[in-house]
């Protein structure tokens, strides 16, 4: 009698192999210095077992991609390219968070035509159209760029932001959702900051050398990227925090403290700035005079402690040669920059000459440090339409969550929390770039998502109602 094959022993043993020959591989790769030779077998192999879950649970999958995605420029192939040129172009598209992005895409895409099919509609709201308008107005001007292949990269890149945000409305049908998204938003700041905690003990912290100063960078390639991802979650963190359980108040206290000295050390002008005006309106909406004297005394003990954060700003204050030091006063350089490239949008006014093209065609190489600008240059005055509609709907959402939300819940504390996010995001947008920072812009219209939720639902009734007090539970 024949004995039938177990399929299961069958793929047990599969993987058994595969996983040797990868560890082989990865392993020689390694011993021979190829670093693209040791990451992407690893990436094959990763990116299949994630496939397999986005296939069969998508909601874990999501939330798998939210925890991890702090920690995946760790095995960046490329070069660091945020706000200057790129020399290795389209060799990006080999980058683990490349992939990453192309496979949240496809699973994204086949995910939200399945709820499609199967309720005739998806759920919507203006925050979710206006971001569909920015990622189509950038794949438009995409396709018109003189690289069309770099831009279509940048576009894609985008998309995923838009798309991340269309799949977490329809996954957060209620508060309980909103906290297994926020839950896994801020495990990927406790891999960040372990990550970080750990080099730093061992004597080798994540940092990068810019100028005359030492900037942490933890898990990113740069440390701005840290900074502004630092800064979302401190003042989402700030909001949220008087509404949770005494366990999760203590490590969520433990971690803000720690996000707060980092956030100092990657010396990012613009992530301070956003910090503190974002958590000025964390501070006003909640009514609290204690935050507001306690964010002075951090302001002061942090300039203290960290003089190097004292001089970083005191620079704006000194001239410099458009394109010299880059310490020196970038505020000076970003005005003559930006009058150097807007006449670049008079080629195509209407669709721009396509995103992440700008410093392809400048002497400087360099990205223009102004969404805004950016908006009209790059997607010409049908993206720059749309980016202005995505801002006016995020505080649009804000202003409605703000109103939906109950007084004393942690709704409340949710909306509160995206309204310091929104308004530290326009702030900084004027002279930074925020847009190209797509990893940090994932915990940001996640945090977007939650708020629309709330903004969704009905009104509270006031009168005669006591103020209730909503703990997450553990």
């Amino acid at each position: 009698m024949t004995k039938r094959l177990d399929p299961t022993r069958l793929l047990t043993g599969g993987a058994a192999l595969a996983a040797a020959v990868v560890a082989v591989v990865a392993g020689v790769s390694m011993a021979a210095g190829d670093r693209r030779g040791m990451v992407l077998p690893l990436a094959v192999v990763a990116g299949i077992a994630v496939a397999v879950l986005a296939l069969t649970r998508f909601a874990g999958y999501v939330l798998l991609m939210l925890a991890v995605r702090s920690c995946v420029d760790l095995f960046k192939l490329t070069g660091p390219s945020a706000g200057q040129a790129n020399s290795a172009g389209t060799a990006r598209a080999a980058d683990p968070s490349t992939l990453l992005a192309v496979l949240f895409l496809l699973a994204a895409g086949l995910w939200l035509a399945a709820q499609l099919s199967r309720h005739g509609r998806l759920r919507g709201s203006p925050l979710s159209w206006a971001m569909l308008l920015v990622g189509a107005s950038s794949v438009v001007s995409a396709l018109g760029a003189s690289q069309p292949a770099n831009s279509l990269l940048e576009a894609l890149r985008i998309l995923t932001v838009v798309v991340m945000f269309v799949v977490l409305e329809q996954l957060m049908p209620d508060t309980a959702a909103i906290r297994r998204v926020l839950f896994a938003c801020y495990a990927s700041l406790v891999l960040a900051l372990g990550y970080t905690v750990v080099l730093s003990l061992l004597g080798n912290p994540p940092a990068e050398v810019k100028g005359d100063f030492t900037r942490i960078s933890g898990t990113f390639s740069q440390s701005t990227t840290f900074g502004r991802y630092l800064m979302f979650m401190v003042i989402f963190g700030f909001a949220v925090y008087r509404f949770l359980n005494r366990r999760l108040r203590a490590t969520l206290g433990v971690l803000l403290a720690l996000s707060l000295l980092f956030l100092l050390l990657t010396n990012t002008r613009s992530a301070l700035l956003g910090a503190a005006i974002g958590l000025v309106v964390v501070a006003v909406l909640h009514r609290s005079k204690r935050m507001l004297v306690t964010l002075c005394v951090v302001a002061v003990a942090g300039v203290a402690l960290v003089p190097a954060v004292g001089e970083r700003f005191a620079q704006l204050a000194t001239s410099r040669a458009a394109g010299g030091d880059p310490t020196g006063n970038t505020l000076e350089w970003r005005i003559g920059y930006w009058t150097e490239i807007v006449t670049l949008a008079d080629r195509n006014p209407v669709t721009g000459i396509g995103p992440n093209m700008t410093q392809r065609e400048t002497d400087e190489a360099k990205k223009p440090h102004n969404d805004f600008l950016r908006a009209y240059v790059e997607t010409g005055l049908l993206g720059l339409g749309a980016y202005l509609l995505m801002l006016t709907a995020f505080l649009y959402t804000a202003r409605t969550a703000l109103r939906r939300a109950p007084p004393g819940s942690f709704e409340r504390g949710v909306a509160v929390g995206f309204t310091g996010c929104a308004a530290a995001f326009v702030a900084i947008s004027a002279a930074s770039n925020v847009i190209s920072n797509v990893v940090t812009l994932w915990y940001f219209v996640a945090f977007a998502a939650a708020a629309s939720v709330i903004a969704r639902q009905p009104a509270p009734h006031l009168t005669g109602e006591q103020p209730r007090r909503t703990s997450v539970p553990v």
